[in-house]
């Protein structure tokens, strides 16, 4: 029973950051365009190579 007094504060630490994962993720809006990525994994059209950006 010894255990119950670290395995509590642990799970309820472990939800709480959980929580403030997806409370985060919601107010940087991570979960905006849900059509545009369901569009965008059917086509066939895409690019394999990485976006070339230029330096200054």
């Amino acid at each position: 029973m010894e255990i119950l007094t670290i395995l509590i504060p642990v799970s309820l630490i472990l939800g709480a950051l959980g929580l403030l994962a997806f409370i985060w993720a919601m107010r940087t809006r991570q979960f905006e365009d849900m059509q545009g990525d369901a569009s965008r994994i059917l086509l066939t059209d895409y690019d394999d190579k990485p976006a070339v950006t230029e330096e200054p």
